[in-house]
């Protein structure tokens, strides 16, 4: 087992969505940043290989003019130059046609066949490779920078032999400064976003979450303070947005409410059944006194304590089974959601069974059910309060032994009336029939056995299945008790 100091370190799940989508915004930002700055860099790069090409092929053009080998007069001459003044002022720029085709970055060599340098227009930053017979194209990197090379060899057009070589460099000075400035920009950018998308998130991800902080706050109050209390207090707020977070507190909320019923069934379960069972045992404690005072050698006090004594066990019993069947019955939500039943036919088995085991009543049936009628209800429980209606009217009937049982249907709800013409229930009374253990005439009840949980029982079970059960009586008339439950839909 792990101490508790060795409790893992809490890390919010707003903040690991805040960096989570922080960084997964960063990771997008950084490809599409790339392939930007590809973008940008190809078309920048392609622009300055054009200006060097134009160079390259302009000053090819005028020097492939001559037969013979290359010479620095030559190449002075035919680039466009007074020799004379080429000396005196060795400035290439001073020709309109020669300055409007170069650039400020761009440098022109011109070599002999053994390939010294015969005519530079600006210091030459890459030396020249003789060996390169053919157009060549390189980029290279002094101090940091980027610099383009163009070299092909000169072919004279008369002879088209080769006289000699021409270079061209250009420096990626605007290149190189323009990239790195891109590179600058994504960062500041993509930092930005990604910043920017982490605020965004946690705001968010903390407007969202409440539900789930608000469970979190209730179950840490639940475990902090008395069960039963705080089942009472705690609960999660509502929320108007419809989504699963607010459907999870609701849910939250109603199994609070059901886990505090089961809390309140059972503390009254414990209370009602130690109230109940004081006076059997009271009695049989009373009897095995008796008996072992001067019992034994009474046959009589014997034999009327033992059958005493075994009437108030039997009672027991059957007060614990409905007891059992009462908290069962106030679990059906759960355990039987997905059940059925026909009332149709639950109702035919009931009266054909009173029929044969009170022969010497009258059973009156009104069935308008011509098929099989579905309710969302377990069919032993649908028996169950079916008995328990139909046995409450034979023992309230002492003077007209007749029982009615109707069964009906409207557009939602299968309809169950069991009406006899006993005893009745006064007003005063009639109100508090469903309480556990209530009983309008003790002492008769007691005689007629009952414990005064079966109506509780019933109606327990068909407001579990969201039924509902009313009750009409008139006191020395009889009583009609009316179960609703809805039907299955087609």
């Amino acid at each position: 087992m792990k101490e508790k100091g060795n409790k893992k370190a809490f890390f919010s799940l707003k903040a690991k969505w805040s960096i989570g989508t922080g960084i997964g915004v960063l990771v997008i930002f950084i490809f599409f940043s790339v392939l930007l700055f590809q973008s940008f860099s190809s078309l920048l790069m392609n622009q300055e290989i054009q200006y060097a090409d134009d160079a390259l092929r302009t000053a090819n053009s005028k020097l492939s003019v001559n037969e013979d080998e290359i010479t620095k007069k030559v190449a002075v001459k035919n680039l466009g130059l007074d020799f004379d003044s080429f000396k005196k002022r060795p400035n290439l720029y001073k020709n309109a046609f020669y300055t409007s085709l170069t650039r400020e970055n761009i440098g022109v060599s011109v070599y002999n066949v053994s390939g010294d340098l015969v005519f530079a227009s600006r210091a030459v930053p890459v030396k020249f490779n003789s060996r390169h017979d053919k157009q060549n194209r390189i980029v290279k990197t002094k101090n940091k920078q980027s610099i383009y090379v163009m070299s092909e060899p000169i072919i004279s057009r008369t002879t088209h032999q080769t006289i000699g070589y021409v270079q061209v460099t250009n420096n990626l000075v605007s290149y190189d400064q323009t990239r790195r400035r891109l590179i600058f920009i994504f960062l500041v950018f993509g930092m930005t976003a990604a910043i920017a998308m982490m605020l965004l998130a946690y705001g968010l991800s903390s407007w969202l979450l409440r539900p789930v902080d608000d469970i979190h706050d209730a179950i840490r109050q639940l475990n902090q303070g008395d069960e039963s209390d705080a089942l009472a207090k705690v609960r999660v707020p509502e929320y108007s947005y419809n989504d699963e977070l607010s459907e999870l507190a609701e849910m939250f909320n109603g199994m609070l409410d059901r886990m505090e019923r089961y809390i309140e069934q059972q503390q009254q379960f414990v209370g009602d059944v130690s109230h109940e069972l004081r006076t059997p045992i009271a009695v049989i404690q009373g009897h095995l006194d008796l008996l072992n005072r001067w019992g034994k050698d009474d046959r009589k006090v014997l034999d009327n304590s033992i059958n005493a004594s075994l009437q108030e066990v039997d009672r027991m019993k059957s007060l614990v089974q409905e007891m059992l069947d009462l908290s069962r019955a106030e679990q059906v939500e759960i355990q039987f959601a997905n059940e059925k039943a026909d009332v149709r036919e639950v109702g035919m088995l009931v009266f054909n069974n009173f029929k044969m085991i009170h022969p010497d009543f009258t059973f009156v049936m009104d069935n308008e059910l011509t098929e099989p009628t579905w309710t969302k209800i377990y069919r032993n429980h649908l028996e169950q309060i079916m008995v328990i209606l139909m046995d409450n009217a034979v023992k309230y009937s002492t003077d007209r032994k007749e029982v009615h049982l109707s069964l009906a249907k409207t557009k939602l709800e299968a309809q169950i009336v069991v009406q006899d013409f006993g005893e009745g229930i006064s007003q005063e009374n009639i109100d508090k029939i469903f309480d556990r253990f209530y009983r309008v005439d003790k002492a008769r009840s007691r005689d007629k056995g009952g414990n005064g949980l079966g109506l509780s029982i019933a109606r327990r079970l068909v407001e579990g299945y969201h039924g509902k059960m009313t009750v009409e009586s008139a006191l020395g008339q009889g009583s009609l008790f009316r179960i609703s439950l809805p039907l299955m839909p087609v």
